[in-house]
């Protein structure tokens, strides 16, 4: 049986109150709020956060394929899934690959992965889907483009939903497009966008697979499917035949946005939290033609449970105070830094610290077991010498010995909250707060790691692990 093992999702923590955006220029309207992106965060980061959630409680090793999916990945030449391999810590032998360029690359990983996993050629797939889209300023797409990702583990044992059918057709055709160096979201006239690009082609893909299948809308029990808005959305609903109070998962388009190449599988998650086993669910994505999945869903989904997912992001957020704000964490706005030294950063050095800097390794002592970070020869304990095994702690929660803030750092959003922390377990270290919440750090609180960008410095980008408060 192939199928869908496990789930995880995340949402940044920062919402925009579309209003706001509506007010910024004069205009009225604007119901719900977007999910923003903080300054330290790009797809790169927020898939590492959907994948710890999907693997909690998982031993990572099993991992032997990993898939990201975006149209907003960090580097133009270079393997983003190797860098979220490594956050993760997952083994050298692994095929790992990156899905760019169309909105459609989050089920294009999906169909991928569950085609390995069939093939024999994988045991355990991890598809991860990630966006930071940008719409113009005052643009419709500002208005409706949110941040999110979502990461599912596809594989052959345990299935949670079982892969029943897929059904894909290939459609050419400029609707919606970003060429090289654009950093904004291009589309045609809307009524050519959606009549000629999106209605047709996702309407045939689930017609196609629901007449293939031999199924009437009354055999789905869930249909998750990608929407430009939610006025598009709920008119595909209704024109389909499906019953949007019950049949149809929530889009999220008042609470998370359009999460473009991320919005199907983020969507699954949230429609895999509240599913019960023999429910079908009907999963169909759009970009440049269209693609629909059926699963269903298998009595084991009861033992995957406790995850983040997206419950357990949704209501845990933070209000961005402005329309400015948005502007200057998602770097559309130029911010003057503090006049400092310019960063420098060193590719030789990154190599060496890797397990350090990108993994969170310390070590542990094999004499009398005290955990340490950074990495050390001689125990700081026993004073035993080259007697330690490796041990991560980008998974452990840790509680705040002391901390301070800064109020002069160099950064887009300050003040800088700098804390020592003490791990669970052992182990003690310096590392920045993320999220910046000055009001309720306190000497105890307990902070989780979070994968977070450092710096741009010398034309390459910098990732180190942050803390944060735990959220959920």
């Amino acid at each position: 049986m192939i199928g869908i093992k496990s789930y995880g999702a995340y949402i940044p923590l920062h919402r925009l109150a579309q209003a706001d955006i509506a007010k910024a220029y004069d205009r009225g309207g604007g119901v719900g709020e977007l999910a923003v992106a903080n300054f330290d965060e790009d797809t790169v980061t927020m898939g590492v956060e959907a994948s710890v959630d999907c693997l909690k409680g998982m031993e990572r090793s099993i991992v032997d394929t990993l898939f990201f999916a975006t149209t907003s990945p960090p580097y133009r030449e270079k393997q983003s899934a190797a860098i979220i391999a490594q956050a993760l810590d997952l083994k050298r032998q692994l095929v790992a690959n990156d899905l760019c360029d169309s909105l459609r690359s989050g089920n294009m990983a999906l169909n991928l992965a569950t085609g390995l996993v069939a093939s024999g050629k994988s045991k355990n797939a991890l598809v991860v889907a990630s966006e930071v889209r940008k719409g113009f300023p005052g643009s419709e797409y500002e208005r409706v483009l949110g941040d999110a990702a979502g990461a599912l583990l596809v594989g052959d044992t345990d299935v949670i939903a079982s892969l029943e059918a897929y059904y894909c057709i290939a459609d050419e055709i400029t609707d919606v497009w970003r060429m090289e160096g654009d950093p904004f979201v291009k589309s045609w006239e809307d009524r050519f966008v959606f009549t000629q690009g999106y209605n047709r082609n996702i309407k045939e893909a689930i017609v196609g697979l629901m007449k293939k299948q031999g199924l009437q809308q009354k055999d789905i029990s869930k249909i998750v499917f990608y929407a430009p808005d939610a006025r598009n959305h709920q008119a595909m609903a209704k024109g389909l035949g499906f019953d949007p109070k019950t049949q149809v998962q929530d889009g999220m388009f008042g609470t998370v946005g359009n999460t473009g190449a991320a919005a199907t599988i983020f969507m699954m998650v949230a429609a895999l939290e509240s599913a019960k086993p023999g429910d079908m669910i009907l999963l169909a994505g759009y970009g440049d033609g269209a693609d629909a999945f059926l699963f269903k869903v298998t009595p084991e989904i009861e033992k995957c449970r406790g995850h983040r997912g997206v419950k357990g992001h949704i209501n845990s957020k933070k209000a961005l105070t402005s329309y400015n704000k948005m502007l200057r964490v998602r770097e559309i706005s130029p911010v003057e830094m503090a006049r400092r030294p310019v960063e420098v950063a060193s590719a030789p050095m990154m190599l060496r610290d890797r397990d350090m800097v990108s993994t969170m390794k310390g070590v542990k002592c094999k004499v009398c077991g005290r955990v340490q970070f950074p990495k050390q020869r001689v125990c700081y304990h026993c004073r035993t010498k080259d007697q330690f095994e490796l041990y991560r702690l980008s998974d452990k929660t840790a509680t705040v010995f002391t901390f301070c803030v800064d109020h002069l750092a160099a950064t887009i959003d300050p003040p800088v909250i700098k804390a020592i922390v003490d791990f669970e377990g052992g182990g003690r270290t310096l590392v920045t707060i993320a999220d910046r919440d000055v009001e309720n750090v306190k000497i105890g609180t307990t902070v989780e790691m979070a994968f977070r960008r450092i710096h741009d410095a010398m034309g390459f980008r910098n990732y180190i692990w942050k803390s944060r408060l735990v959220r959920g």
